[in-house]
Order: structure tokens, then C-alpha cells, then sequence
């Protein structure tokens, strides 16, 4: 059997607190092929909140607060209406599992460098090649456009508890996370401590 480059996924409905414009119940399972991946008329708002739990899972994040490390629970942006479980299947489809952290004693947030690697045409917020902006954890990058942040903030989720990007020359960093504005500006993500 061909090794798969991503894990397979289970999200899994555990609370409904209100009306759910796709039907979704108590106890639905839904399986996704990999991260990239969505089933057919699956909830954009929901892919949206989930998309970097799912990301950080699939590079082998681990959530120490949760009584499986690797799982997160992510809740509907709708109203908080609807809460799902993500989990990572193994290759025997079965749940992976790592007991939570008995050590945890709440966050901490990792060190990150965020710097341009690449520049082209014109930058509405005048981002250079080699610009660097320091960050720590989650919290948001002074003045930072929104737009550039926001398909950041995947990595920098995924980087905060411990993902690995194996496919790149450093495990610790991605540096091809690109503006969504014309694709000029891409950026380097780098856990740094």
C-alpha cells in the first residue's frame, strides 16, 4: 500500500445549539480524504474555522490540552452553533491517539519570524523583499494587512503547537505562503523558539 503524503481526517458533530443551514446532527461523521480535500456541498463557513486545525493536525500539531493531543475541537463561526471534534486517522482508519499532557499548565506561545521572500509589481502596504516582523503565538502582527495575515495564520497555527513541514528544507518553516492580492508578495514562516 502507497504510503499517503497526508492523513486522512474524521470531524465529528459534538454539539448543535441551534438551527444548521446543512442538516448537520449530533454524532455525524464526516471523512475527509486529507486537508485539502472537502466532501461535495460541505460547509464553507465551517471549512473556513476549520481550515487551520486541520492543517496544523495534518503536519503533526499536537493540541496538549485535549485529552487526545491529536484532536481539536472547532466551533461553527454561524452563532457558535454547531461544535465539531477533528481527529487524525491512522493508515488502519482508526483514530490516532496521544493522551493528553499531564505536564500542560496552560499556553505557551511559540517565538515566529515572518519575513518577504519574494516581491514583485506592486504591494499596496509597500512589503519589500526581506522585510521581518516578529511574532509570538497567535497574536496578530501590528498593522499587518489583513489579507496577507489571514493566509498566514494557518502556518502560524500549525507552526504554535509543533507542526512540521517535511517537505520543506527546514521542518520548522514554510516559504510559500503568498499574498492573495496578485500573488506579489510571498512569505516565509519560521518557528524560531
Amino acid at each position: 500500500m502507497a504510503k499517503r503524503s497526508f492523513p486522512r481526517l474524521k470531524l465529528t458533530v459534538n454539539k448543535v445549539e441551534g438551527h444548521c443551514y446543512h442538516g448537520y446532527k449530533i454524532g455525524d461523521e464526516i471523512i475527509l480524504e486529507d486537508f485539502t480535500h472537502p466532501p461535495k456541498h460541505f460547509c464553507l463557513g465551517l471549512a473556513h474555522a476549520l481550515f487551520p486545525c486541520i492543517y496544523a493536525l495534518s503536519f503533526g500539531a499536537r493540541f496538549p490540552f485535549m485529552d487526545n493531543q491529536r484532536s481539536i475541537f472547532i466551533t461553527c463561526p454561524d452563532g457558535g452553533k454547531l461544535e465539531f471534534k477533528a481527529e487524525i486517522l491512522d493508515e488502519e482508519k482508526k483514530v490516532e491517539r496521544i493522551p493528553k499532557d499531564p505536564t500542560y499548565k496552560g499556553p505557551q506561545p511559540k517565538k515566529m519570524l515572518v519575513e518577504v521572500v519574494k516581491a514583485k509589481g506592486k504591494c499596496a502596504y509597500g512589503y519589500k523583499l526581506g522585510n521581518k516582523f516578529e511574532v509570538e503565538g497567535l497574536k496578530c502582527i501590528p498593522n499587518m494587512c489583513g489579507a496577507a495575515y489571514h493566509t498566514m495564520f494557518p502556518a502560524l497555527f500549525a507552526l504554535n503547537f509543533g507542526a512540521k513541514f517535511f517537505f520543506m528544507d527546514n521542518p520548522d518553516s514554510i516559504d510559500t505562503v503568498t499574498c492573495p492580492d496578485g500573488g506579489n508578495i510571498v512569505f516565509r514562516v519560521s518557528r524560531v523558539s
